[in-house]
């Protein structure tokens, strides 16, 4: 074999594995990944090391609906993603914590919980969370196996 033959054949294999690899990026960027939750604030629905299937189409449609379980960059700590539920929808009435009272939740923002309320730090907290931090919409938890189930709620 010549060197330009085993050059052309190393470019090849390298063309291919750069295409997959930016379908991969596209694939997972646009359309959907795999998150793992961590973290009680969503108990008893999902537990730390669950496995989840994401899509990011609606979010980025604004298709969000109430009960939607979505991953979110966490609004005082933009390094950390947070799991949570949306309980509101921009012009919704909902309670927080500090100052305890009702809120109306801004357009282009959602109200987020965790389902184990007493151990989540959430919009009670924190307030209407901005629509732009919203990254996927929850479709499974797909581990562990025996637990593989739908976490939409329509």
């Amino acid at each position: 074999m010549t060197i330009l033959k085993i050059l052309g054949k190393t470019c090849g294999f390298i063309g291919y594995v750069i295409q997959y690899a930016c379908v991969t990026h596209c694939t997972f960027e646009y359309l959907g990944d795999f998150v793992m939750c961590s973290g009680p604030s969503m108990e008893p629905t999902l537990e730390s090391n669950n496995i989840l299937l994401t899509e990011h189409v609606t979010p980025r449609l604004y298709r969000l609906q109430r009960g939607d379980i979505v991953i979110a960059k966490n609004p005082t700590n933009p390094k950390q993603n947070i799991c949570k539920r949306i309980v509101g929808l921009p012009g919704d009435k909902v309670k927080g914590y500090f100052p305890r009272r009702s809120h109306i939740v801004p357009r282009g923002h959602v109200w987020l919980e965790g389902d184990n309320s007493g151990n989540s730090s959430d919009s009670r907290i924190y307030g209407p969370v901005p629509l732009g931090l919203i990254r996927s919409r929850v479709l499974y938890r797909v581990w562990p196996l025996d637990k593989f189930t739908s976490l939409q709620e329509h």
